[in-house]
């Protein structure tokens, strides 16, 4: 390759490589977030899919204890943008909750 434009060739290629690795990133997120309507479906997929979950909690430390004791599992955040902020019930306690949160395991 000449070395005329060879700084142009480079920058291109870098952002082609990060739009590649950004959107692949953004595949396997959503591959690997499930949505799930009660404790036993979040156990099973806890334990055979991982990932994220998104769940209906009821918005008490008691409950997410509880679920870290059984599952090892936490809350990993509260989406700002949640596309999942629907009324609905805890899978635990069968309280109201105002959205789904996202829960995972650390490894």
């Amino acid at each position: 390759m000449p070395i005329e434009g060879l700084t142009e060739v480079i920058q291109n290629l870098l952002v082609t490589i990060q739009n590649d690795l950004f959107e692949t990133a953004k595949k396997r997120r959503s591959e690997m977030t499930s949505v799930v309507e009660s404790y036993d479906e979040f156990k099973k997929v806890l334990d055979k899919k991982g990932g994220f979950i998104y769940a209906h909690w009821d918005g008490t430390p008691e409950t997410e204890a509880k679920i870290k004791e059984e599952t090892k599992a936490t809350i990993r955040c509260l989406p700002l943008e949640n596309p999942y902020k629907e009324p609905g019930v805890c899978i635990i306690s069968g309280k109201p909750s105002k959205e789904r949160v996202l829960f995972a395991r650390a490894y």
